[in-house]
């Protein structure tokens, strides 16, 4: 980088309404009207900022599997924390972030409860779940679901081995059995955008997230297919992790 030139990441966020977007989308996946009733933009305007984002590296769009009228908008924090990373380094070396060490989620008096949800419960939600419970080490409760369920597919228990872990005993179940749960879920992050579009209310109004995720089992890359959406559920995972360690013990979410 020019010593002189100005970090790329205060050109892209230093705007008001890109700021806005931004934490609009550090919630999570959105379509570009949800972002322009967020922020209280126009959609020409909205959809302008989105493509400066977007050239700066910072948001990635994914076409709708449920419209395809519909885009949905992600936030790609971890370059996000680069770009901010470079941007202290650039005004003076000591400025250069480190990224702390992940937390764990402290003991509570009840443990934070996370579901995820896609149509047939049978990869993504099933990986998210695993990694999530792996990654937490037993401080989270990490349940999934479908609303179209069939069985577990063999290449994601496969690719869930390189992560160490074992989902052969892995059971599909459909979303209605959550639905009347007597501990509520804090979280509920559905990965399909079927089921986003389908999926019902939940007690206790957990905070409701979508990641616009790729079915792999459609994706003629077979294999490698898999192994990108359990990356991408990882790192989606690493932060939701700060965000559940952030609350205070009992917190509501």
């Amino acid at each position: 980088m020019d010593g002189d030139a100005t970090p790329a990441l205060l050109h892209a966020a230093g705007h008001p309404l890109r700021w806005r977007l931004l934490r609009a989308l550090a919630a999570g996946d959105q379509p570009v009207h949800a972002l322009t009733a967020a922020v209280g933009a126009s959609q020409n305007l909205v959809s302008y900022h989105l493509g400066q984002l977007r050239r700066a590296q910072l948001v990635t769009t994914r076409r709708s599997n449920a419209d395809a009228r519909d885009t949905f908008y992600r936030l790609d924090l971890a370059h996000y924390g680069a770009m901010l990373a470079e941007s202290g380094g650039a005004l003076h070396s000591a400025l250069r972030l480190v990224p702390p060490p992940l937390p764990r989620p402290p003991r509570r008096r009840r443990r934070a409860r996370v579901l995820f949800l896609c149509t047939g419960n049978s990869s993504r939600s099933q990986m998210a779940e695993a990694l999530l419970r792996e990654r937490c080490a037993g401080s989270v409760t990490a349940k999934s679901a479908g609303s179209q369920p069939k069985p577990v597919h063999p290449l994601a228990i496969a690719v869930m081995t390189e992560y160490g872990i074992d989902l052969s005993r892995a059971r599909s179940k459909h979303l209605d059995r959550f639905t009347d749960e007597a501990v509520p879920f804090d979280v509920v992050i559905s990965l399909c955008d079927k089921v986003r579009e389908v999926c019902p209310e939940f007690p206790g109004q957990p905070r409701v997230v979508h990641w616009s995720t790729p079915d792999p089992a459609l994706d003629p890359d077979g294999y490698p297919a898999f192994q990108r959406v359990a990356a991408d559920l990882d790192d989606r995972i690493s932060f939701l992790r700060y965000e559940l360690a952030a609350r205070d013990p009992g917190e509501a979410p």
